[in-house]
């Protein structure tokens, strides 16, 4: 039996959230997915310093880019700094269309940058597609702890 793919999804919108969980659900990969509402949380999680984290580090981090207490920036910048969190890849999962953004996303070491579409089909078909390609196309690096 192969181990579930692991996916950290940082966003602070609860409808987006639940549609991506049910999104994945729909899956015929097994996938543990994990949500964070900000990038404190997140890091809290990803350092195992929540109760019901355990320090895993995820095969794949969703983030959006506008989050509260630490935005996904600031995450982003965090997560590239620490030396055991760093091969973490990132996909930049977020409402804003602005060259600035992407342009710093990139430079803050994205491995790449969606916009989420208006829509809850086009939206689905975004998680799908970001699905199919990371964890079909891509050699992810090996699971750590």
């Amino acid at each position: 039996m192969t181990a579930p793919i692991k996916v950290l999804l940082v966003e602070d919108n609860p409808a987006d959230a639940d549609l991506t969980i049910e999104t994945f659900d729909m899956s015929k990969l097994k996938i543990e997915l994990s949500v964070a509402r900000d990038g404190v949380e997140a890091l809290a999680m990803l350092r195992g310093e929540t109760k019901d984290s355990d320090a895993t580090i995820p095969d794949l981090m969703l983030l959006d880019l506008n989050l509260p207490r630490k935005g996904g920036r600031e995450l982003l910048a965090d997560i590239r700094g620490d030396e055991r969190l760093r091969s973490i890849p990132v996909v930049i999962l977020t409402s804003s269309e602005a060259e600035r953004d992407i342009v710093e996303s990139y430079a803050l070491g994205a491995n790449c940058y969606v916009t989420k579409p208006v829509g809850l089909e086009a939206f689905q078909q975004i998680v799908q597609a970001v699905e199919d390609f990371w964890f079909t196309v891509v050699k992810l690096p090996p699971s750590r702890q």
